[in-house]
């Protein structure tokens, strides 16, 4: 078999042994955090809007 083919016999019969006991779960907001970012810089709103636009062009090229 080829890269990259699909074979369903390798698909068959697989089990996951997949417990409902919770104890190793994720819990997503274990390390919520509420906050503010704040950053300064000398480059005008206007200079940004231009910069933006720029790398908007140049993806848009690619």
């Amino acid at each position: 078999m080829g890269f990259g083919s699909y074979d369903e016999s390798e698909q068959e019969n697989q089990n996951v042994d997949a417990d409902d006991d919770d104890s190793e779960a994720v819990t997503v907001h274990e390390n919520d955090h509420e906050g503010e970012v704040t950053f300064e810089t000398d480059a005008s709103t206007d200079d940004l809007v231009d910069r933006l636009a720029d790398i908007k062009d140049s993806s848009e090229e690619a």
